[in-house]
């Protein structure tokens, strides 16, 4: 018996163990009726229990919606004419901790997918592991950058091997919601675009394909999904996995389709993402695609008889750390992912959702009456306070001392900050080269408590020194903020965070460092230094600092944060991670807070500026602002951006202990 054939008995019985008791769990005990969807080559369609079936679909990610509106975003889904919603399937947040799964609350996808067969929407499923999405790190966890070396999306085996438990456990999470279990799900991915990645890697294609078959069974329809052309299909397809491609807005879509003819003679055609609009990064404009465009093509596309998933129906939030970055050069993606889609980022009936609902009745009819957008509430301004400046936090974790910096990653933390520090042992003056920094530094040089020198250094750009000039016992700290890791292309192995190399003055390499992380930990808990890793330092304009205020709310409604007056920063409600700001660099201003996340009564807003406040020149423009719009699509003059007072006075005790007390609890960015 041959080693690999031991391997496929040990999978196949594994799933088959794995599946039976989560059968259990969830009651399922499959229909008395048969139920089949096929491929139907003959007649170049699908087959849905014998009958001809035609799928109309949007994607829409659970991940990136509360979890409290996945029935409002599907009601509205399905009342547009869709038959069917694709849904990837992030793996880092099901498993943040390497063994530690995690199938409850915003990460439950059973109960997302039985709320999409409420409204009799057929899902399409996108597995993974990798499912880029502009999501963090295309949806690999970060610890699998611990191993040395690693080479993603391949059979390389520090990779391969989390790949197969990961999936093993999914697939049998999932195989009871199967359509042929009594389920909504119709088809499952292959990886994802593979064709568009270097390693061409059959053999990893291959082992995708067999644990599928192998955990959901033979019958169950597999696909691939990659780009319009055939240079794309080489390396992203199989044989014997049903091959689909994605385009956008095309007048002549018949052309496309003969791409996907070239691999699939006979069988359905499928435009697996149709770009309804397109991603944003930090520093460009909003992108969009005029509805009209969208609709003539949608309409040309059905008239086809072709399959289609709209890339994004409503794109959602990255909320917390979750948001992607593309390479090169390095672009990370706001916390709004609006995508100009049908549904709004807030799950709001647009234009473009009206319009494509009329084209869609042509093909789907429905008599499904439009769900109304939910209610915004403008609470107005809040005015916030000076709490705390980030290196006079109390102990939580104490430092970590190496010889030379340590990345985030050999600190077993994953997203948001870490802090390092060297204290210079004798007077020097030349350039601090910090190349390292993955990927926004923030630099302070103390002397005697007081700041002598800060400085911002940004991966990417062509200077990443800063000249100091420095006293014996001085000390530097370096906060390095991790921006979003790649989600797209050969960098992708490339995505430590932190200080990823050596920092040199004048040539020579700093040795003696201490660090400590400031972010998120694998149990969402909130890490910042310890009183033995920083002394007190006076406030200073320059330096990252906690603001805090408080808003009284009578009844909870969705609302958008209006940050115009602040330049870059972390911005949390009730201890939940609601994403990043960046007015200064743009395009989004206002930052969406559905209504989950606020409390009747009093609600604490805390922010993490970490570059200026608007609170230098005068108090009243210290506030941030609750509005009934969101602001999308502008950038914020820099003119208007002010330091952080130094005569600020600082929180009450009672404000101060509240703010703590939160940071010291479990911080859960999903719990809203």
């Amino acid at each position: 018996m041959s080693h690999d054939f031991k391997m496929a008995i040990l999978r196949a019985g594994s799933c088959l163990l794995i599946f039976y008791l989560i059968l259990n769990v969830h009651g399922k005990s499959g229909s008395s009726e048969k139920r089949t969807f096929v491929i139907d080559y003959d007649n170049d369609t699908f087959s849905m229990d014998g009958k001809p079936f035609r799928y109309i679909s949007g994607s829409i990610h659970y991940s990136r919606v509360p979890y409290q509106y996945w029935d409002d975003r599907l009601h509205k889904m399905a009342a547009a004419g869709l038959n069917a919603i694709q849904t990837y399937i992030p793996w880092n947040i099901h498993e943040p901790e390497e063994g530690k799964i995690d199938f409850s609350g915003q990460q439950d996808v059973v109960t997302f997918l039985e709320t999409a067969q409420k409204y009799n929407l057929s899902v399409i499923l996108r597995s993974g592991p990798y499912i880029c999405g502009e999501w963090e790190f295309g949806g690999l966890p970060a610890w699998l950058l611990k191993s040395d070396n690693l080479k993603v999306r391949t059979m390389d085996p520090n990779y391969i091997k989390p790949v197969g438990r990961w999936l093993t456990r999914l697939y049998a999470e999932l195989k009871p919601m199967l359509y042929k279990n009594g389920g909504p799900i119709i088809t499952v991915q292959i990886e994802n675009e593979y064709g568009s990645y270097e390693a061409c890697d059959y053999d990893y294609l291959r082992f995708l394909r067999d644990l599928a078959r192998e955990c959901l069974g033979n019958d169950t329809v597999l696909f691939t999904t990659d780009g319009d052309s055939d240079g794309f299909l080489k390396c992203g397809t199989l044989p014997d996995v049903y091959a689909t491609i994605d385009f956008g807005v095309t007048y002549t879509p018949e052309k496309n389709f003969e791409i996907q003819r070239h691999k699939e003679p006979k069988g359905p055609l499928v435009n697996s993402e149709f770009y309804t609009g397109w991603l944003d990064h930090w520093g460009e404009n909003h992108s969009t695609i005029a509805t009209s465009e969208v609709a003539k093509s949608l309409d040309l596309i059905l008239a086809l008889g072709a399959n289609i998933n709209m890339y994004m129906f409503e794109g959602g939030t990255n909320f917390g750390f979750w948001n992607g970055a593309e390479y090169p050069p390095y672009k990370a993606i706001p916390t709004s992912y609006d995508y100009d889609a049908p549904l709004s980022e807030a799950g709001d009936i647009t234009e473009k959702y009206l319009e494509i609902r009329e084209v869609i009745k042509k093909y789907n009819p429905t008599a499904m009456a439009v769900p109304p957008s939910t209610p915004k509430k403008a609470y107005g301004k809040v005015i916030m306070t000076f709490a705390s400046t980030l290196y006079d936090m109390a102990n939580l974790k104490d430092p970590v001392m190496s010889t030379y910096p340590l990345t985030m990653e050999q600190l077993d933390s994953y997203y948001g900050f870490v802090i390092y520090k060297h204290i210079f042992k004798s007077q020097v003056s030349g350039p601090l080269d910090l190349s390292g920094v993955r990927d926004r530094a923030y630099v302070n040089v103390i002397r005697d408590k007081k700041v002598v020198l800060s400085a911002v250094v940004e991966r990417d750009t062509s200077n990443m020194t800063v000249s100091v000039d420095v006293d014996a016992g001085d000390f530097v700290l370096v906060l390095v903020e991790n921006q979003g890791r790649i989600n797209y292309g050969g960098e992708m192995n490339y995505n430590h965070k932190g200080l990823i190399s050596n920092v040199t003055l004048n040539n020579i390499t700093l040795t003696d460092w201490e660090q400590s992380a400031f972010g998120w930990d694998p149990s969402q808990r909130m890490l910042i230094p310890s009183n033995s890793f920083l002394v007190p330092v006076a406030k200073a304009p320059s330096l990252p600092s906690f603001y805090a205020g408080v808003l009284d709310v009578e009844e909870p409604q969705d609302t958008y944060l209006d940050m115009s007056l602040w330049t870059k920063g972390q911005l949390f409600i009730n201890g939940m991670n609601m994403g990043r700001y960046w007015p200064h660099r743009g395009p989004q201003v206002r930052l969406y807070i559905p209504k989950y996340a606020l409390n009747a009564g009093s609600n604490l807003i805390l922010m993490l500026e970490l570059e200026q406040a608007p609170c230098h020149h005068s108090n009243s423009k210290c506030y941030v602002e609750f509005m009934d719009q969101p602001l999308i699509n502008a950038t914020v003059p820099q003119s208007i951006h002010r330091g952080i007072s130094q005569d600020t006075k600082p929180l009450w005790r009672w404000l101060f202990d509240l703010i703590m007390s939160i940071i010291f609890s479990e911080w859960n960015l999903f719990s809203f």
